[in-house]
């Protein structure tokens, strides 16, 4: 591994605390290196405050600070140029007089996407990219999606039986996985900007569709209700985390609880997908019921399986999960409890 590439790892490693915070801006992590010693860290916490690489300059000591111009900044993505809810960072690297930044991979949103650079360079910045790209892209996949596929990043996660059941024959719920894969559950759900079911699930499960960690943050509950019709005493409704109801027939906002009228087709599924980009919705847990997934899966509308088998539990007369073959192995499979869990990944190409 190469010194760029050393310190690049550290910037990723800073990136993934914000995991799950700093939606719907990409995660990015930053270091100040004056001869071999990092002065300053930094990352980008969560939408609205100052980015990685202010947060890095922030950092440094005051000791240190005369060191900042001969000082090599390392950065996961590439800074940014235009004025958004902060100043552009290229302009503040500019100012502070660095004249050398590593950069993992450039920024795929349309109002940076090489302008940083260029605009650093132009000052007589020497800037050096793509270090560590494959694994500075996938950091900030979900954002890569939002940006160039015009919709959020879709995960689909079911459990189910050894012989593929995810409920009991007449449809009731059942426990299927274990309280160490719950868990994990929990922390995915506080990881992602949305969590969805279908109508049928929401009123068959009745999910509360939160985050039960502790210091885990609830993502936004959406539910398809062509008719608005499901009852107001669902744990939907509870106002415990705010609610996207996705409609046929109104538009508004009752309290925790929105209203988005969508076309009404027989596929509901690209209105969905068009609203929930409108509403800068970044990534997307969907959780039920089947019909659904098979509807993501059938169109492509996906990114990530994240598919749970309790090994040990069968239910023969049970209802089939989603129709899902994929060629090849999973990406990456673990154990939880007494569950495997495989991690299929499409490529951006066929998303």
């Amino acid at each position: 591994m190469s010194i760029h590439e050393l310190y690049m790892s550290r910037c990723l490693q800073l990136a993934r605390l914000a995991q799950g915070h700093a939606a719907p801006n990409p995660q990015v992590g930053a270091l100040l290196v004056h001869g071999g010693r990092i002065i300053g860290e930094g990352w980008h916490r969560s939408c609205g405050g100052p980015h990685a690489e202010v947060e890095c300059l922030e950092s440094v000591a005051l000791p240190d600070r005369s060191l900042i111009p001969s000082s090599t900044l390392y950065v996961s993505l590439e800074p940014c140029a235009h004025q958004g809810r902060t100043p552009p960072c290229a302009d503040r690297i500019i100012a502070e007089g660095i004249r050398q930044v590593v950069i993992g991979c450039r920024d795929p949103f349309s109002l940076v996407d090489g302008r940083g650079i260029e605009r650093m360079e132009a000052a007589g910045v020497q800037v050096t990219c793509g270090v560590l790209s494959s694994a500075a892209e996938d950091l900030i996949r979900r954002f890569r999606c939002f940006h160039l596929q015009k919709r959020p990043y879709v995960i689909l996660k079911w459990a189910q039986t050894a012989d593929g059941r995810v409920a009991a024959t007449e449809g009731l719920p059942c426990r299927i996985s274990s309280k160490a894969t719950d868990r994990l559950v929990h922390l995915w759900r506080s990881q992602e900007s949305a969590i969805f079911v279908g109508s049928g699930t929401a009123l068959t499960d009745n999910p509360m569709l939160t985050c039960r960690i502790p210091g885990g943050r609830h993502p936004l509950r959406v539910v398809v209700d062509r008719a608005c019709a499901l009852p107001s005493h669902l744990h939907l409704f509870d106002g415990e985390a705010p609610t996207l109801v996705c409609n046929v027939k109104k538009e508004g906002v009752e309290g925790m609880v929105s209203y988005a009228r969508i076309m009404d087709e027989p596929d509901l599924l690209p209105g969905l997908l068009h609203t929930l980009y409108q509403r800068q919705v970044q990534s997307l847990l969907v959780e039920g019921g089947v019909r659904w997934m098979e509807s993501f899966l059938q169109a492509g509308c996906w990114d990530e399986v994240r598919l749970i088998t309790a090994i040990h539990t069968r239910l023969p007369d049970g209802l089939p999960g989603p129709q899902f073959r994929m060629q090849g192995n999973p990406q990456r499979s673990l154990l939880s409890g007494q569950d495997r869990i495989d991690i299929f990944m499409q490529s951006e190409s066929h998303g």
